[in-house]
């Protein structure tokens, strides 16, 4: 963010420069500013394209910009040398921002990483580091704590909140010996769980790398553009030595024909193509992740727009899980009113989605003192009111 408010600073701040060196007449200090206005915005540019050069891999975008702005100086084109470097500034910039929106988003896919686990020691719960934790281990799981590793339970049984891993609403009951994955969030009992899986073979850490590496599996149009860049620079850099060249022998015009090679140079750079695919399956992975939907790579993304038939298989893709209660139904002389209260009362300290929407229809205060020994059965719920 910080590094985006510095690039905007720039850009502006170069900006002003062009505009205050058109207004001024003396062509010296008209000079001055331009030149301190190209170096605001062009002195990166400038310097990775010699970094590059080092490296072997001066064909670049930034070897372009540089001959190509460079050369406009020399041939006296100071406004365009300037403004072709802040455009270039300019559109990178909006790279960034995009870049930084698809990054955040997949961060926030990612906030199923565990902090932490319970464990117990000497008879007191102390939080550790999950990566600390070996097969075997036992760990305590509270109501409200993401489940750190998988494991089995041991003790206790509670309803589990696993939206971050199937997509699915309705919490998942669990009791004694039933399988748990880590990510998942405990509700409301207390667990005790045994540890199976070390925490970078548990499920949270595969998901986690596949995130992490979902810009790795490249789509087909994004290697045919990697391997087209580097022949295509090549033919661009020598047919604008070709216009440089040639046209000036015969016309002995060497102004008018650079000023054309540099024109060619700059019209001919291959950002759009080189920058804007890549940043395109980018950013629809970042805005797919944005609405929790995980892809593995840009490839599947290109295999999906040519998809024909989707089936969808989980609460929460085409419904919202949300229940309401449609009708109610009383029998054996009990009227709508009563069964509705005592539903509601017999719901009143789960936070299943049915409980949730029992307690919504209801809509009236309840009176906890009638509520007596409250017992959570996974699948039922035994309780005495007054």
């Amino acid at each position: 963010m910080l590094e985006n408010k510095k690039d905007i600073l720039k850009i502006i701040s170069s900006a002003i420069l062009l505009i205050i060196a058109g207004i001024i007449q003396n062509e010296t200090i008209s000079l001055i500013i331009y030149i301190i206005g190209y170096i605001i915005v062009g002195v990166e540019v400038v310097i990775e394209a010699i970094e590059n050069i080092f490296k072997g891999e001066f064909l670049d975008e930034n070897f372009l910009m540089t001959i190509a702005t460079i050369g406009a100086f020399f041939i006296g084109e100071y406004p365009e040398a300037v403004m072709v470097m802040l455009l270039f500034d300019l559109g990178e910039l909006f790279e960034e921002y995009a870049e930084d929106k698809s990054r955040k988003s997949i961060s926030e896919l990612m906030n199923i990483k565990p902090d932490y686990a319970n464990i117990e020691k000497n008879g007191k719960i102390e939080k550790v580091n999950p990566e600390e934790l070996k097969i075997g281990d036992t760990i305590i799981i509270k109501p409200g704590e993401k489940v750190p590793l998988d494991g089995v339970i041991k003790q206790g049984m509670s309803s589990l909140d696993t939206k971050a891993l199937t997509g699915e609403t309705i919490p998942r009951e669990v009791k004694e010996n039933d399988t748990i994955l880590s990510g998942c969030i405990n509700l409301n009992g207390m667990l005790t769980v045994e540890v199976q899986k070390e925490f970078g073979e548990s499920t949270v850490s595969k998901i986690l790398d596949l995130v992490e590496n979902a810009s790795s599996k490249k789509a087909n149009t994004e290697n045919f553009i990697t391997k087209f860049a580097k022949y295509y620079t090549p033919i661009v850099v020598f047919i604008a030595l070709l216009i440089a060249i040639i046209p000036s022998i015969i016309t002995k015009d060497i102004n008018i024909w650079l000023y054309r090679a540099l024109t060619f140079l700059v019209v001919s750079c291959p950002c759009a193509l080189v920058i804007s695919i890549p940043l395109s399956f980018f950013g629809g992975i970042g805005g797919a992740s944005k609405i929790g939907v995980l892809i593995k790579g840009s490839n599947y993304l290109e295999a999906l727009a040519k998809a024909e038939t989707i089936v969808f298989d989980k609460t929460g893709t085409l419904t919202k899980g949300i229940f309401k209660v449609q009708k109610i139904n009383p029998k054996n002389g009990t009227t709508k009113e009563e069964l509705l209260e005592k539903a509601a009362y017999v719901e009143n300290y789960s936070n299943h989605p049915i409980s949730i929407s029992i307690k919504s229809e209801y809509n009236n205060n309840i009176d906890t003192c009638r509520i007596k020994e409250i017992e959570e059965i996974s699948g039922q719920r035994n309780i005495r009111y007054n």
